[in-house]
């Protein structure tokens, strides 16, 4: 790199993706951070049918292998999720294994130790190979850290947590009937139809529901009726970014009653706008928000808790202004996207030191082979 601008190439999920990586991505795009460091990005991955996919996966694939031949990257930073998107990664983090071109690996799943636990032997092997041969691996966290080295203890690993872009906090007039939102896939892991069952326990509390992502619309239209809470639930198909920042601000509560979570990025992009949050105690969230802080945890599958919890935050303006500000002070503090990017340019530095690096010897993939 002497004399010359750093070369850096980016693998990840198309930037117009639904979920959480798109906008992990689509906001350390716009801290700086590529242009001091070269970014070219390629996407292998974007929504629409599994004809759409392959072709994506396909150009994507031809146009990393002439970055990686014709330009040299000096660092790759790769980001994945579990499942296919594991598999289309991992292929791409070997070419560069093999091109001796470092490697950072960004596991963004909450569910990845479960992907893990669940494969065939040889796919396991595979799977801890692929992160003990990067030169870094980021977790979400320090839950997902410690998951990751359960799974590769050689890999060299840190915690790094999702980036927030820091918005305005906008306050409701006092005295307004509160509102709640939802944001994320409308089915039964992310906890939509046991927030519509909490909902229509506790009466609506006066206010108003909004649940909006991809999923099963009709469904959750159904429930709300059959609940007689249909007149205080509106469901939406996913939303624009720009939609999504209006019905952030003119909200009071996030509601993520999920099964399983990594660190989702609404979130933070919530406590970040001064909402109050109300969340399942699972996977990464408990690292972000501390129960009566800057929020209220319960246990995942307690519909009785959670619906108590959404009580109370409906009853009670004053806590849920107390709690969004806590959390707003925190996301600035914490998660602000600056603040990642900066760190994130500290594993750079790190890597191509040499530091990162580990001494290699010959290169070779992992065995498929099964076990006898």
């Amino acid at each position: 790199m002497t004399g010359r601008a750093p070369r850096t190439l980016w693998v990840s999920t198309s930037t117009t993706t639904q979920g959480g990586i798109a906008t992990c991505v689509r906001t350390l795009s716009a801290t700086g951070l590529w242009e001091r460091w070269g970014v070219r990005h390629v996407a292998t991955h974007r929504d629409g049918s599994s004809a759409t996919k392959a072709l994506t996966f396909a150009r994507g694939l031809v146009r990393y292998a002439a970055e990686m031949v014709l330009r040299r990257p000096d660092l790759v930073h790769i980001h994945m999720s579990s499942a296919g998107s594991f598999v289309r990664k991992a292929a791409l983090a070997w070419l560069a294994y093999l091109l001796r071109v470092p490697v950072v690996l960004h596991v963004h799943s909450g569910r990845f130790h479960l992907f893990h636990d669940r494969a065939p032997a040889p796919v396991r092997r595979v799977i801890a190979a692929t992160l003990s041969r990067a030169d870094v691996v980021i977790a979400l966290g320090e839950l997902m850290r410690s998951r990751l080295a359960a799974i590769a203890p050689d890999a060299r690993l840190t915690s790094l947590p999702n980036p927030v872009p820091i918005s305005p906090v906008t306050r409701r007039p006092a005295g307004a009937a509160p509102h709640v939102v939802f944001l994320g896939r409308i089915w039964d892991k992310k906890g939509a139809f046991a927030l519509l069952e909490a909902w229509a326990k506790v009466g609506a509390g006066g206010g108003h529901l909004t649940m909006a992502g991809d999923g099963e619309h009709e469904r959750a239209r159904t429930t709300a009726r059959e609940l007689g809470v249909a007149d205080s639930v509106t469901v939406h198909d996913w939303l624009s970014t720009a939609q999504v920042d209006e019905l952030l601000a003119d909200a009071d509560v996030l509601a993520l009653p999920s099964e399983n979570e990594g660190q989702p990025m609404v979130v933070l992009e919530a406590m970040s706008r001064g909402l109050a949050v109300l969340a399942t105690r699972v996977g990464g969230i408990p690292e972000i928000v501390s129960d009566g802080v800057e929020g209220l945890l319960v246990p995942s599958h307690d519909a009785g808790a959670l619906a108590d919890a959404l009580g109370d935050l409906l009853a009670d303006e004053g806590r849920r202004r107390a709690l969004g500000e806590a959390g707003a002070a925190r996301a600035r503090a914490e998660f602000a996207a600056d603040a990642v990017s900066a760190r994130i340019e500290g594993i750079y530095h790190e890597v191509l030191s040499g530091r990162g690096q580990r001494a290699r010897g010959p290169v070779s993939s992992p065995s498929l082979r099964s076990d006898t």
